[in-house]
């Protein structure tokens, strides 16, 4: 649910920029026939110099521009600087500072000369190197600098979307104060509320259209979720940064002082009711729609993460006792304060004990599933920050898990799908140890490959059993816990099976 919100909302974003340019110009004087719209939204896409001028007939630009609208040209540069920055990465180590700002730079160049340069949408263009980055770049950045950069990007959004919201809310007050046509006549308060009805209702109709081709695809939506989709949609810093460029752009023939007040105070106080109307009682109604709850996994990990907490403390207060400085102090009358502290007597309870997790239906088998696979890719993170994997090799098994998370609803674990075509052992190898083909010719065409598939089986081995250990000890010998354990062994089987191939046909790859 949340990376469908969330892509909903970048996508959206990216496109709501061109179409606002798009009748931007329109209100501004620019021509507005099929033609200069068809010309505009191509030269997005391609550039000014683009393919359009090879397609003449206006039914044909029209399926053209249709069919290549999300940005061939804005996609171009975007790779182009993910490409870079992910090669210019790779000369960097452990320096967080670097890190931070080859992304800084990146993203403003790619907007700048998309923008600027070569006439195409900036913010299509930052979008594309944005999911390159996410796709390809997350294994460039070790534990602690892909914290530090997630902090900093973070920070950074919150710092500009605070500035836009000043900006706006100083900007509107100002024209509430001095303009007597929003401040004193309701037509302009009465337009915002209808404003706020009609977009809530135009979402309602359009997550409506579209549901059962929304069920059918991707994760799938129920109900429940159509419902927190529609009323999830807030409004935000891009609109209200578009409104400030209307305002700021007013005051000719074309747009009056007073219309750009106007749009700035509508588009605000659209902002302001979704943020809080729809932001502030989204929780109630996931509450109501009871999609808060926990399931009895859920609590049962929970349980055992409290249990293991509270281990920890009273292993370290029960050391208290013999500090020079706390040994003496009353710990009777300690622990009588400390409610927490009444299990130093023994009274502490494993959850384990006694525990059988929930049934074996599907969303319990999901929900563990996606935490097996989650400790999988944990240990994946770990291996790399130890220097046991490459790079390379870390994106196929993170890709790896994220196909396998797609697919625990409907199948169970399959990450080594994903590592299969990289991972074979093909008859002809065995076909080259034989005396007629040279030993450095044979070694040059395969060592390289067996060894990348190699360390492929081997992380993948390694990582099935730490997590395989992780949940046990969450479930214990439960029902639940011991299929997906089952699942992950299987899983498991043709990596141990390659393995053991090569180190009969070419046990030289094994030991280098």
């Amino acid at each position: 649910m949340t990376t469908l919100i969330d892509g909903e909302s970048l996508m959206n974003d990216g496109v709501s920029v061109v179409v606002f340019q798009l009748f931007f110009k329109m209100v501004m004087g620019h021509n507005s026939d099929w033609g200069s719209i068809i010309r505009f939204l191509v030269q997005n896409s391609f550039g000014p110099y683009g393919l359009f001028s090879f397609v003449s007939c206006i039914v044909c630009q029209c399926l053209f521009s249709l069919l290549m609208l999300f940005c061939f040209f804005s996609l171009g540069i975007g790779l182009a600087f993910g490409f870079a920055s992910v090669f210019w990465l790779k000369f960097i180590f452990n320096d967080t500072v670097v890190q931070i700002t080859v992304t800084l730079s990146a993203s403003y160049f790619a907007y700048y000369t998309a923008q600027e340069c070569a006439g195409v949408s900036g913010i299509l263009t930052v979008m594309i190197l944005g999911m390159f980055f996410a796709a390809f770049a997350r294994t460039a950045f070790k534990s602690d600098s892909h914290q530090s950069l997630h902090h900093f990007w973070e920070m950074a959004a919150y710092i500009a979307n605070t500035l836009v919201f000043i900006l706006s809310g100083v900007i509107i007050a100002e024209g509430i104060l001095s303009g007597q046509a929003i401040s004193y006549k309701g037509n302009s308060w009465g337009f915002l509320f209808l404003l706020y009805l009609y977009v809530q209702l135009s979402r309602c109709v359009v997550v409506g259209v579209l549901y059962p081709l929304l069920c059918r695809f991707g994760y799938g939506l129920d109900w429940k979720e159509s419902i927190i989709l529609t009323w999830s949609g807030l409004r935000g810093a891009v609109s209200l940064s578009l409104a400030l460029s209307v305002k700021q752009s007013s005051g000719n023939s074309y747009l009056s002082s007073d219309t750009g007040t106007r749009f700035l105070f509508l588009t605000g106080g659209i902002v302001f009711l979704t943020l809080v109307v729809n932001g502030s009682t989204t929780q109630l109604l996931l509450h109501l729609l009871r999609m808060d709850t926990l399931m009895a996994t859920k609590k049962r990990i929970l349980e055992y993460t409290k249990f293991e907490m509270m281990k920890t403390a009273l292993k370290a207060f029960a050391n208290l006792g013999d500090d020079e400085e706390l040994g003496s102090a009353d710990w009777p009358t300690v622990i009588r304060h400390i409610s927490s502290l009444k299990y130093l007597e023994g009274r502490q309870v494993n959850p384990q004990n006694g525990y059988e997790a929930g049934s074996l239906g599907p969303t319990n088998i999901m929900d563990i599933r996606i935490r097996f696979l989650n400790g999988v890719q944990a240990a994946y993170w770990e291996m790399l920050d130890d220097g046991r994997i490459t790079q390379c090799t870390a994106n196929v098994l993170m890709q790896s898990v994220d196909e396998a998370l797609d697919l625990v609803s409907t199948s169970s674990l399959s990450d080594w799908r994903g590592l299969e075509p990289l991972v074979h052992f093909p008859n002809y190898y065995k076909f080259l140890q034989s005396k007629i083909i040279p030993r450095k010719l044979v070694t040059h065409l395969i060592t390289e490959r067996l060894e990348s598939a190699c360390y492929i089986s081997s992380a993948f081995l390694r990582a099935h059993r730490i997590a395989r250990q992780q949940l046990h000890d969450f479930l214990g010998n439960s029902n639940i816990a011991s299929t997906v354990i089952n699942e992950s062994e299987v899983e498991g089987e043709e990596a141990k099976q390659f393995l053991e191939d090569v180190r009969d046909s070419f046990p030289q790859v094994l030991s280098v």
